[in-house]
């Protein structure tokens, strides 16, 4: 039989979803306004521009940004026709293809980096104390590592990317 939240886990619980959807909402429209990505486009970007060579298989990048595969082929077609990414066969597997970010996509990501990080600041990480931001660290670290699978399970490491990391990972 299921155990029901305590008041405090309902409170800690609820806080967390209105505040992330609040929060995302906020980023999002604040990332359209400034540089006409979305969320999507811009962690594609972010995601794309640590890879080694600026490059991910499909299946790998829609693994990383938690995007199904059609969700993924979506976006990079969308991507495609702005000229922020390109699409190619892989070198090694003629039967996978790639993501690829162009230079006009890098480009657009580091235009873009100031004001989402400008945002990020405002919105969340300036609200927060020392302490609180490790703490919200630390549960999400805990957060993701349990939903990432069993301990030993291997993610591929990300290259550099040219992209000062306070820019690209926000």
């Amino acid at each position: 039989m299921t155990e029901w939240l305590t008041d405090a886990q309902l409170r800690g619980w609820r806080a967390y979803i209105e505040g992330s959807l609040r929060l995302n909402a906020r980023l999002e429209d604040d990332l359209r306004a400034a540089t006409g990505l979305t969320m999507a486009d811009y962690n594609v970007l972010v995601v794309l521009s640590e890879a080694p060579r600026r490059r991910l298989r499909m299946g790998e990048l829609a693994e990383r940004l938690v995007f199904s595969p059609s969700r993924l082929t979506y976006q990079i077609s969308s991507m495609e026709r702005r000229g922020l990414v390109r699409r190619e066969s892989c070198p090694a597997d003629r039967r996978g293809s790639e993501a690829v970010l162009t230079d006009e996509g890098m480009a657009k990501l580091r235009a873009s980096a100031p004001h989402h990080v400008a945002s990020v600041r405002q919105r969340l990480i300036d609200l927060l104390d020392g302490s609180e931001l490790a703490a919200l660290t630390a549960v999400f670290e805990r957060v993701k590592s349990a939903l990432d699978g069993p301990p030993g399970a291997t993610r591929s490491a990300a290259g550099p990317s040219g992209v000062p990391v306070a820019e690209a990972t926000v």
